[in-house]
């Protein structure tokens, strides 16, 4: 039996083990204490893995930590 939108719309996001909630720029600086538009560049520059929706960027915490694990070990 399907379920409809209305129900699937009423569950938190929270509940899916696999989602993970993205960060705007200004959060994920703010964890790596760098400034935004550094952030930006290097995500433009593909040196850190970022998603570009539009003009505004996001970013997941597990792979802002692993990049951060990569470059201490540098």
């Amino acid at each position: 039996m399907a379920t409809s939108i209305s129900s699937q719309l009423q569950k938190p996001l929270s509940t899916d083990p696999s989602f993970e909630p993205l960060l705007d720029t200004v959060e994920a600086a703010s964890l790596l204490r760098i400034h935004p538009k550094t952030l930006q560049r290097m995500a433009r520059d593909g040196e850190i893995a970022g998603i570009q929706i539009g003009r505004l960027w996001r970013f997941r915490a597990s792979v802002l930590n692993s990049w951060l694990d990569r470059t201490r070990r540098k």
